[in-house]
């Protein structure tokens, strides 16, 4: 008995769809591509855009009578007022401030990070990332004034210096010129701990991550060479950690820099490069002025962020 064979229909090897698909497949380039097209438009227009209108602005200058910018004619005018030594002094104070709190926030944060990566394990080491992260599920302004309400003078960091017999350790520390105030919610130095405490997760998981990346036979076999514990850490765990620091001093740096609310609630009197863009901007109404000085924070990033790819700082982000 004959059998026929019925031929298999074939899909259509010519629709649109198979041909784009193939073209995506054997161009992986071309795929590429197109998924990074819409975000990098988005940067491009949104955020370079913005970049150079505020270039833009920064060569513009107030008329003097009616108080609106002169969009008629350049000048350089609000980039000779930035030399003034009233505004060197923001900016220095504020990279200064920026600086400790990279500092500070290293060396709390490198004992918590080690210990994350290295010991703690199971529920334990879940638990250690939830008390990080916990403070960043609650509102920046909320954490900003429960601290205001911990440093005032009825407060109660002063109740636990005074039940401790340490009330003139905090007014020697406010009595001191630079860093001291009426009170530490009205003070430098009360800035500088909320900066520290805002910003501290940032410096945590960074280098935890860092950490956690180093092998344990590099550390097994530095102990099997006859190397001390102190000589292990600074010969060969901190500088494999160094890139960990650095991603995240980019965080508590930038972050620092750029931040005009935190020095505005619990500062003193003196200004930062933040509440000067702010003031100049929205109460003085000099938009050339607050674009101009609105390049100093980008232009001392940038040199940072150098500096910190010099470090190896993406390799840890």
């Amino acid at each position: 008995m004959n059998t026929m064979t019925l031929p298999v229909p074939m899909a259509s090897a010519g629709g649109p769809l198979r041909r784009l698909s193939d073209l995506l497949y054997t161009r992986r380039g071309l795929a590429l591509g197109l998924l990074l097209v819409p975000p990098l438009l988005w940067f491009g227009v949104v955020y370079l855009g913005s970049l150079f209108a505020l270039l833009a602005n920064s060569f513009f200058g107030l008329d003097e009578f009616s108080g609106v910018v002169d969009r008629t004619q350049l000048t350089l005018v609000n980039f000779r007022d930035m030399l003034q030594p009233a505004n060197v002094d923001v900016v220095l104070r504020t990279v200064a401030m920026a600086l400790a709190v990279t500092v500070a926030c290293t060396a709390i944060a490198f004992p918590i990070a080690y210990y994350m990566a290295r010991y703690a394990r199971g529920s334990q080491k879940a638990l250690l990332y939830i008390a990080v992260m916990l403070p960043l599920w609650s509102s920046y302004l909320v954490r900003l004034y429960a601290w205001k309400l911990l440093l005032a003078k009825e407060g109660a960091i002063s109740w636990v210096l005074a039940e401790l017999h340490l009330s003139w350790l905090l007014e020697a520390l406010l009595a001191t010129p630079g860093i001291g105030g009426n009170s530490l919610s009205f003070s430098r130095l009360g800035t500088f701990i909320v900066f520290v405490y805002m910003w501290l997760p940032f410096m945590i998981l960074p280098i935890q991550a860092a950490i956690e990346r180093i092998p344990g036979s590099l550390l097994e076999a530095s102990g099997d060479l006859g190397a001390k514990g102190s000589t292990t850490f600074w010969k060969v765990i901190f500088p494999l950690a160094m890139p960990g620091i650095a991603a995240g001093s980019i965080f508590t740096f930038s972050l620092t820099l750029g931040d005009y609310i935190i020095p505005q609630v619990i500062g003193d009197s003196t200004l930062f490069i933040g509440q000067v863009v702010y003031r100049q901007q929205g109460v003085a109404g000099n938009i050339p002025f607050a674009a101009a000085f609105s390049l100093v924070p980008i232009v001392v990033i940038g040199v940072y962020l150098w500096i910190a790819k010099k470090l190896g700082a993406f390799d840890a982000l």
